[in-house]
């Protein structure tokens, strides 16, 4: 009894414990969620902070990076390699390129089928692609319907010349028209002219008679073998002309606009390096292939010395006159993802950006709807490092040089240039993150210059090909005096900056530096 008393003392003891271990677990659970729910609440929140903040850094919502005229000597014109070109009116080219296929021109075949019933005898073109020319004996054949029509010929011919001299009314005449009629029957299913020939000549009926080629070109179909029993249905061959080809290639729909019929083509096989074909757009397909997106275009082309054989593969050129354009050549266009670019050059080094917009591209050239005149400059060179320069120009707000020949005016209005500077960084070189930057600003007299506001601005320009926006840091340096100024900034990555530190005092600009400096650090 007691044994049992102690064993309930001991289970209850147990149950009690476990109630307690799962309410404690319980209630950790709920706290943890509790907790877990407002920490993601947070996160949600300093996210969507964050995203409103760094909206303008997605590149693919980031609009184009502002541009601004910018001017640059002919020492760094050289250096970077810029080159110009001219905006020209001139006629304009397209040239499409494809490939395609040598197929036979079906307007030049030709189908050899009997106007009457009979057996194949002896076959001499026996076999498939053999040359024919037009008059030469296919085969030879046995018709009873053809025995019996040269039989009536035969006594047609007689009549007429028993017949001839007779005075009864109509049976001359009648005698006439019975070999007219033979005769045109003969015609009619096709009997060679020299067998009517031998026929009359001879006065003899063969068995078999020979059936001539009525084309020349290559057998590309036979039916014919001996023995067997041709019926007028029966398609015995199919002969092709090759003296012309046609050309089978498929062009996209977006370019289909600009092909007409009677447009030049130009065909290449690496059966003959260094010889070109040339033919004519033959006839356009009106239906787009639902799976290549493309139309297909046919071509004929002369073939002499039969060299295009069919089922040729072959590359398709085509050129398409376009009519007189506004053209530039097409490295002159800087192309951002969302706007067409170009750079007038307006003589001593000043470039002025400006938006244009394009048609199709001609060759090496884009022919040029708006934005452009004939006889404009523009850059056909170097546009990735002038596109720099002028975000750079934009971006820190400087002074934009006066278009040459602005006049005296504008040069008197140009900063005086009284003060020297040099720059330091903490540490050196930048690296990505936190920076010190020290300006040391001195006279052309050698004293320090106080009481200047000297602003440092490290600039990256977009990089739209890597998917990268442009960067910015601007730092205002604080007065340490003794021509000491110095402040932070932080650089959001490695890699080659642009640096501008400008120094102003009583509201004019009293030094300026310009240079390119590495950071440490990844991108």
């Amino acid at each position: 009894m007691k044994d049992y008393r102690a064993a309930f003392r001991i289970a209850l003891s147990a149950a009690i414990l476990l109630a307690i271990g799962l309410g404690y677990t319980e209630w950790r659970s709920r706290r943890v969620d509790h907790t877990t729910a407002a920490d993601s609440q947070s996160r949600v929140k300093n996210t969507s902070s964050a995203g409103t903040v760094n909206a303008g850094t997605n590149s693919a919502a980031t609009p184009a990076a502002p541009l601004a005229p910018i001017q640059l000597s002919p020492q760094r014109l050289q250096s970077i390699g810029v080159k110009t070109g001219t905006v020209e009116a001139k006629p304009v080219y397209n040239e499409l390129r494809t490939v395609g296929n040598v197929d036979v021109d079906e307007q030049l075949e030709s189908s050899i089928q009997l106007r009457f019933a009979g057996w194949i005898q002896e076959v001499f073109a026996n076999y498939t692609y053999q040359y024919v020319h037009k008059g030469q004996p296919l085969f030879t054949i046995y018709s009873p319907d053809l025995i019996t029509t040269e039989r009536e010929y035969l006594i047609a011919t007689q009549n007429k010349s028993l017949l001839a001299a007779s005075t009864v009314p109509g049976v001359a005449s009648g005698a006439a028209s019975l070999l007219s009629a033979t005769a045109e029957r003969l015609r009619q299913w096709q009997v060679p002219s020299r067998e009517i020939a031998r026929l009359k000549a001879t006065g003899q009926v063969r068995n078999a008679i020979e059936i001539d080629s009525p084309v020349s070109g290559f057998i590309t179909e036979r039916n014919t073998l001996p023995h067997m029993y041709a019926r007028p249905e029966t398609r015995l061959y199919t002969i092709a002309n090759l003296s012309t080809v046609w050309v089978y290639a498929n062009v996209f729909q977006n370019e289909i606009s600009q092909i007409k019929i009677g447009d030049p083509a130009r065909v290449t096989v690496d059966a003959y390096p260094g010889r070109t074909f040339y033919g004519r757009v033959d006839y356009i397909w009106p239906q787009v292939d639902l799976n290549t997106r493309t139309v297909k275009v046919r071509m004929a082309f002369s073939n002499p010395g039969l060299k295009l054989m069919p089922g040729m593969f072959v590359n398709v050129a085509m050129k398409i006159p376009l009519g007189r354009q506004l053209a530039i050549p097409a490295s002159g266009v800087f192309q951002t993802g969302t706007q067409d670019m170009v750079f007038i050059d307006r003589g001593g080094g000043y470039l002025e950006p400006r938006q244009v917009e394009l048609g199709p591209q001609a060759g090496n050239d884009f022919v040029v709807l708006k934005g452009l005149k004939a006889g404009e400059q523009i850059v056909t060179s170097a546009n990735f490092l002038v596109d720099s320069e002028s975000q750079l120009q934009a971006a820190i707000g400087s002074f934009a040089p006066p278009p040459p020949g602005a006049g005296a005016a504008a040069a008197m209005n140009a900063p005086a240039i009284n003060a020297k500077m040099e720059f330091t960084t903490s540490p050196s070189p930048p690296h990505k993150g936190n920076n010190i930057f020290h300006v040391t600003l001195t006279g052309l007299d050698g004293k320090p210059v106080t009481g200047a506001k000297v602003t440092v601005t490290f600039f990256m320009p977009a990089m739209p090909d890597m998917g990268m926006s442009a960067m910015r840091t601007v730092s205002v340096l604080s007065d340490r005096g003794g021509g000491l100024y110095e402040g932070s900034g932080n650089l959001t990555s490695g890699g080659t900056w642009q640096v501008t530190i400008a120094a102003e005092k009583d509201g004019q600009v009293i030094a300026r530096k310009r240079f390119t400096a590495s950071a440490e650090g990844g991108m």
